[in-house]
């Protein structure tokens, strides 16, 4: 092979790695805001598009997610007396798909209220019809079972999920149907609801249409002691959103890997607290498993720890498995701050605490705030995917500039002999 030829050959093999390097890291989707429902109120489903490229079914991902590599499981679950059993857990969402292994024979048929705005006629397909994926992943977080293929698992994995397919991808959903939904949760005596979606006071007072009605119906939650939580919004910037921002729910906001607000998550003072949101890894539709971001999906995080709390302490009120969470949360300061309000959700301290039962979170002087944030494992075993694929992308680019640097460091000394000889 001629130098000239070799030099074209090494060149592109270094343009292919390159290349192959870039084009090894997941692209992940941009979360879509639908158009209002009226001109009073935003209507925003949290997170709905799936991340990167995810299909129904997807593959199943053997490590464990980030998220779950700091929590002890078999702390959490104290030797298997703490998981859920006997709770179930309303998903408010697009539907949830018990297709996924990690979810059959555990998803009771709630209703579905969707209907097309453009027609006025309800939209094909019941509570287990999620053509989206977003509800399959809420009702994952919370409550998939162990499953041999992958190291992802709910938080609650024997609670129940009680469907009610109320929006979808296009904003189909407003506040009658999430007042409507809210009521079907109390009427099945749910113990825990989540609702990550929101609506949002565009007119100059604060206020918006329903707006009575559906705290009336969150007041009602709460009088049956029923756990809400809702996701705080994704729009990154301060301000309260509806139904999050009601006194009696469990405002969500997303925490990335450093204990730190993501991006993202919208802040307030009506953040109760944070939890991870940042590629979270859930079960989708007719099985496997795919990685999204949100608010969307640090609600279902918390929703599982308090349907953990729910099974422990069957006598407790709303409003102290509310301040359990709270209260036992990861601080940065003694109290609440706009950000991740009393801190990053610690699911096994908020199980495992053996503090009295309060109604409300307090300020303590003495707390132990913690001196370094948890990062999870960066590579080995339990690194997720995407780790994986930016891992490789970084050494192919890498290495694509070493060959390169010496590619033309040959040629100079190619050239250097040659004009030696020619001399």
């Amino acid at each position: 092979m001629s130098l000239g030829t070799y030099r074209r050959a090494v060149a592109a093999s270094v343009a292919l790695g390159v290349i192959g390097g870039l084009a090894a890291t997941p692209a992940y989707a941009a979360t879509p805001t639908p158009s209002p429902s009226s001109s009073e109120v935003h209507w925003s489903p949290l997170g709905i598009a799936a991340a990167g490229e995810c299909t129904f079914p997807s593959q199943d991902i053997p490590s464990a997610p980030w998220a779950l590599q700091r929590v002890l499981l078999d702390q959490l679950w104290e030797g298997g007396k703490t998981t859920g059993a006997g709770v179930t857990v309303a998903v408010i969402d697009t539907g949830v798909d018990d297709q996924n292994p990690q979810l059959a024979n555990k998803v009771d048929e709630g209703k579905s209220l969707l209907v097309d705005k453009s027609t006025g006629k309800p939209v094909d397909g019941n509570s287990k019809t999620d053509t989206v994926g977003h509800g399959t992943k809420v009702a994952g977080i919370i409550a998939a079972r162990p499953y041999a293929k992958t190291g992802f698992v709910g938080l609650a994995p024997d609670a129940r999920i009680l469907a009610i397919r109320q929006n979808d991808s296009q904003g189909n959903g407003d506040v009658n149907s999430l007042i409507e939904a809210i009521q079907i949760a109390i009427d099945k005596k749910v113990g825990v609801i989540n609702i990550s979606q929101d609506v949002r006071a565009t007119d100059p007072d604060g206020g918006f249409a329903k707006k009575p009605e559906l705290e009336a119906v969150i007041k009602k939650a709460e009088d049956n002691d029923i756990v809400v939580v809702a996701s705080s919004g994704n729009d990154g910037r301060e301000g309260e959103t509806f139904p999050a921002a009601f006194k009696t729910v469990l405002a969500v906001g997303a925490s990335d890997r450093n204990n730190e607000r993501a991006s993202f998550s919208q802040y307030g003072d009506f953040v109760s607290v944070a939890a991870p949101g940042v590629e979270m890894l859930s079960t989708v539709p007719k099985g496997g498993q795919c990685v999204d971001n949100g608010t969307s999906f640090s609600a279902p995080y918390v929703a599982g720890v308090a349907a953990l709390l729910k099974g422990k302490y069957k006598n407790w009120t709303a409003a102290q498995i509310r301040a359990r969470i709270e209260q036992t949360a990861q601080r940065t300061e003694r109290g609440p701050n706009k950000f991740i309000g009393w801190g990053v959700v610690d699911p096994v301290k908020a199980v495992k605490s053996t503090a009295k039962a309060e109604a409300s979170p307090h300020p303590d002087a003495t707390l132990k705030l913690a001196s370094a944030p948890l990062v999870a494992q960066p590579l080995g075993l339990e690194e997720t995917q995407a780790d994986r694929d930016r891992r490789t992308g970084t050494y192919a680019l890498g290495l694509g500039g070493l060959l390169v640097a010496a590619l033309a460091g040959g040629a100079i000394v190619v050239r250097d002999f040659r004009r030696r000889q020619d001399g």
